[in-house]
């Protein structure tokens, strides 16, 4: 089974050699590094460069875009692998046997997708765990209480994005919520919860950067819940932001 990973960059010099040597490191060695730069100012695309100048399975593009979706869709526009997933570039897999863990799950659990366990992490110490995204096995009615997989653990068979479509460049900050509405709302599939972590995420992402940028998900937020057919989209996106309050306290 080939998994295509994808990481999105742009100025991101200060946390992507580490992001970088997450998936390089990997047990696994049928992976597809995809990585898509936003024609970076910084030293990202050197570093880019020389990583796959060292590793042929490393593919990677510069040139400006839309945002990280954008990017996102650019990336698995190329991908080839059976499986999509990504690690985007403040962010690190939580160990080098997480994908071997995942392909596994693909093999013996015969589903279309599988997440798990998201670690938010202190920016300057990754070791300092600030938020601790513990997930559960996918029940349909999970999606009217605002409950979705943490979409850095998610990795899709990548015949589902050619059957749902890739993400919907209207929203600036909640296409992965829209996205997995989509998907998770189709019966035809099924998914599998690992319970492990799988990403490490680096705190101060584009979602909760600003009061600005937490007033513009949750907008948006509402628009995926309303535009997906969930019944009382403002009690799913209150549910939604409540449910993450935990989160802080497990660590």
């Amino acid at each position: 089974m080939k998994i295509s990973i994808i990481t999105a960059t742009y100025n991101s010099e200060k946390t992507l050699e580490v992001c970088m040597s997450s998936v390089i490191n990997q047990a696994y060695d049928n992976i597809e590094y995809i990585i898509i730069d936003g024609n970076s100012k910084d030293k990202t695309k050197s570093i880019i460069k020389a990583a796959a100048d060292k590793y042929e399975y490393i593919k990677w593009v510069s040139e400006p875009d839309k945002g990280i979706y954008d990017a996102l869709n650019k990336g698995v526009e190329l991908a080839t692998g059976d499986v999509v997933g990504f690690v985007h570039s403040d962010d690190y897999l939580a160990n080098d046997s997480i994908i071997a863990d995942i392909v596994t799950s693909f093999k013996t659990q015969n589903v279309e997708g599988v997440y798990g366990d998201l670690h938010y992490v202190s920016f300057e110490n990754p070791n300092i765990i600030v938020r601790n995204w513990i997930s559960q096995p996918f029940k349909a009615k999970l999606l009217s209480r605002g409950w979705m997989p943490a979409h850095p653990t998610l990795f899709l068979k990548r015949q589902v994005y050619l059957d749902k479509g890739l993400f919907d460049l209207n929203y600036k900050i909640a296409a992965d919520y829209d996205f997995i509405l989509r998907v998770f709302k189709t019966e035809l599939y099924n998914f599998y919860y690992l319970p492990k972590t799988i990403t490490k995420m680096r705190v101060g992402g584009a979602s909760n950067r600003s009061l600005k940028s937490i007033i513009q998900k949750t907008k948006e937020d509402y628009k995926a819940s309303k535009t997906n057919g969930l019944n009382f989209p403002l009690k799913v996106v209150l549910s939604k932001n409540l449910s993450k309050i935990p989160q802080w306290f497990k660590k």
